[in-house]
């Protein structure tokens, strides 16, 4: 199934023709086109993980703000303890493994 594409006139520094024409004759592109198409694709998908990690963000303040609401969060003093525990854990794993 043929792709329909439309032709598109943007303008570009120098530096990034520079790019372009460097991808070009690399030999891993056989157009400019296929340079920013490929651009182009791995932007939409850094702001499709972007999106993601933001929705994710969003849920855990939503869970934490719930939380908070039924009374369930732990001190200040519980938090550090249990970091320290988690280090001090770690640490003892890896003197394990350098052993």
């Amino acid at each position: 199934m043929a792709t329909h594409r439309t032709p598109v006139n943007i303008s570009i520094t120098s530096e990034l023709d520079a790019f372009l024409q460097a991808k070009v004759e690399s030999g891993r592109y056989q157009t400019t086109s296929e340079v920013v198409r490929e651009a182009l694709r791995l932007l939409e998908r850094q702001e499709r993980e972007r999106d993601e990690a933001f929705n994710q963000l969003k849920a855990k303040l939503h869970q934490g703000a719930a939380q908070a609401e039924r009374g369930e969060l732990l001190g200040g003093d519980e938090v550090f303890e249990e970091l320290r525990q988690m280090l001090e854990e770690r640490r003892q794993a890896k003197a394990v493994v350098r052993k």
